[in-house]
């Protein structure tokens, strides 16, 4: 069973951005309005049951592929047959995210009526100007007042009282369900998070969202209570930063560029190709994008060819796997010992 090519898979959104993507997967731009793509995605965007999901080179649903032979791709299932245990995007912001927020596996079981909630990380690509990501309140903040100011679309204040993190290339950022968070204008990441599209806005008005997209489809009243307003001192953004990804790369390495309070959720590697067989990535469902180079993503199955800017589903099937010659990608896995730890919470 072989690895699958992926076909870029832009996505509109209610933010600018994109021509980053554009230019590492080799295609055109169509609008400035797609700023993401999703990687191997068999999650839709929510309220949608297309947007979002991967397919391959000939239009086949990934989704649909995996669901015949959770076995063999996931070994799942997880929350069913197609579950992935994870979701992988490319988020190129060529304006500020608004300020939002994503709720806990608890609030999704009770609310949501999902295991899952949306633990997300970020791994920055490139950041330009005075790039930074902003994650978590520098002081605990009051309900009364956030509601009162969230109603207002008071930007101002809401950025005045959270962490401003400036961030460049290799730096990774793990940001927990229910914590207060944006992406800054002119960074570019690979994002890989829990598999939902659960966002609670609190700042609608610098995106073409509304008010009534923005709660999803609870009410602020319902959703609230999943936004921690305690504050995250500096002690823990440094525990949820990660610079690995600054190191140099050495052929044949294979390194962890997220910090290890991810773990139980998802994991992304940094591989390296060198002379022959390199260190291998121990068998399971992965996403791998080339970032550099070209060579081959061989295992005792087979190969296949890759290069600079292409994107693959790796199953389960195609067992421990590396890669030769120049190439450095990116490799997305689901959290360790998914999916037995669907059901845990916590960092």
């Amino acid at each position: 069973m072989l690895p699958i090519l992926l076909p870029p898979n832009p996505v509109q959104h209610f933010y600018r951005g994109g021509d980053r993507i554009a230019a590492l997967r080799g295609i055109e731009q169509r609008t400035d309005h797609q700023p993401e793509e999703w990687l191997g995605s068999t999650v839709a965007r929510f309220g949608d049951g297309v947007a979002g999901l991967a397919v391959d080179e000939r239009g086949a649903i990934l989704r649909d592929l995996i669901a015949a032979d959770p076995e063999g791709w996931t070994g799942g299932p997880g929350r069913d047959a197609s579950d992935t245990g994870m979701l992988v995007k490319l988020l190129d912001a060529r304006q500020r995210l608004p300020v939002h927020v994503h709720p806990s596996r608890g609030f999704a079981a009770t609310h949501l009526d999902c295991p899952y909630g949306k633990t997300e990380a970020w791994y920055v690509l490139d950041s330009t100007g005075d790039g930074a990501v902003y994650l978590g309140w520098r002081e605990a903040v009051d309900r009364e007042e956030l509601d009162r100011r969230r109603d207002a679309q008071d930007s101002e204040w809401l950025l005045d009282r959270m962490n401003r993190i400036p961030v460049e290339p290799g730096t990774g950022v793990l940001c927990p369900a229910g914590t207060v968070h944006a992406i800054g204008e002119g960074v570019f990441v690979a994002e890989i998070q829990e598999p939902t599209d659960f966002s609670i806005l609190l700042e609608w008005s610098v995106t073409t969202s509304t008010r009534e997209e923005s709660h999803l489809d609870l009410g602020f009243d319902a959703v609230m209570p999943a936004v921690s307003l305690e504050a995250l001192a500096p002690r823990e953004i440094e525990r949820l930063t990660s610079f690995a990804g600054r190191d140099e790369p050495r052929p044949g390495e294979i390194a962890s560029l997220l910090p290890e309070q991810a773990d139980p959720y998802f994991r992304l590697l940094r591989a390296c190709g060198g002379d022959g067989l390199t260190t291998t990535v121990p068998a399971g469902f992965s996403v791998v994008l080339a970032t550099s180079g070209a060579g081959r993503l061989v295992s005792g199955t087979g190969s296949v060819p890759i290069a600079r800017g292409q994107a693959y589903a790796v199953p389960r099937a195609f067992g421990a796997w590396g890669l030769t010659d120049s190439t450095e990608a990116l490799v997305f896995l689901p959290g360790a010992g998914w999916p037995g730890t669907l059901g845990a919470e916590g960092l």
